[in-house]
């Protein structure tokens, strides 16, 4: 047994903290198994939400009014109705009808749990990040699209090369915090079984009878995740920042 092992040992038969992750292997082990398809869980949601809102937001600019009716009609779905309502949806909708069948001859999901959580929360964050970049966007000078233009650029190589980073720069401060209240939202899979942190920490005081003890711990470890994630949004704002330009 090590020393913190012990420790946590102390201050259980000392003190009544009963913090199973200190000194029992297998709970610390579905614990950091929880914590780390949570951070998976983020990290694929932040980042196809991003491409989600990149892709919608040139979109939003198309000439044809069909492409344009399209992409509003997408930010108003996502952005109306609740997160966990559009991931039963996905779930149950959408995952009994899309099946293949096994080598058994039983009919599976061709998508996993996992797998539609992060599709659900990357469609829905990449709904509000459509509109923030819809926004930095329109705060790019006409003078310098049209300089783009005037060089050659095509319109789709003016927003990849010029638009968007000068876009990026503008929004991110709000996609700062659309992206924060995503890996909050993450919490939603544990209403589709996925083994996330709120999963695994619910399993764990239900076998070991200690709620407050690890509802403290479930609410350091996400906040945690949120300090490492605006740490690395404020390092990239810092290193985006163009002096007179969106700040």
């Amino acid at each position: 047994m090590t020393s913190v092992e012990a420790f946590f040992e102390m201050l259980y038969d000392v003190h009544g903290i009963n913090v199973t992750i200190g000194y029992d292997s297998w709970d610390r082990g579905q614990f950091l198994d929880g914590l780390w398809l949570t951070v998976q869980l983020s990290v694929l949601s932040i980042f196809f939400s991003l491409l989600v809102g990149a892709i919608g937001a040139w979109a939003q600019g198309s000439p044809l009014r069909i492409i344009r009716a399209l992409v509003g009609g997408f930010v108003t779905f996502f952005r109306n109705t609740p997160p966990l309502v559009q991931l039963y949806f996905f779930f149950f909708a959408l995952g009994t009808v899309l099946r293949i069948e096994s080598d058994t001859g039983l009919a599976q999901p061709l998508v996993s749990n996992f797998g539609w959580a992060v599709i659900s929360f990357s469609l829905f964050a990449g709904a509000m990040n459509t509109e923030i970049f819809r926004s930095g966007i329109e705060a790019v000078p006409n003078s310098t699209i049209e300089a783009s233009y005037a060089m050659g650029f095509t319109r789709l190589q003016t927003y990849i090369y010029i638009v968007l980073p000068l876009a990026i720069r503008i929004s991110l401060p709000s996609l700062g915090t659309n992206l924060v209240n995503l890996v909050k939202t993450t919490t939603l899979a544990y209403a589709l079984a996925v083994p996330e942190l709120l999963y695994v920490s619910a399993q764990i005081w239900s076998d070991q009878l200690n709620v407050r003890e690890m509802m403290n711990v479930l609410l350091l470890s996400y906040v945690g995740l949120v300090a490492i994630l605006v740490w690395i949004l404020h390092r990239w704002e810092k290193a985006l920042r163009i002096p007179g330009f969106g700040g």
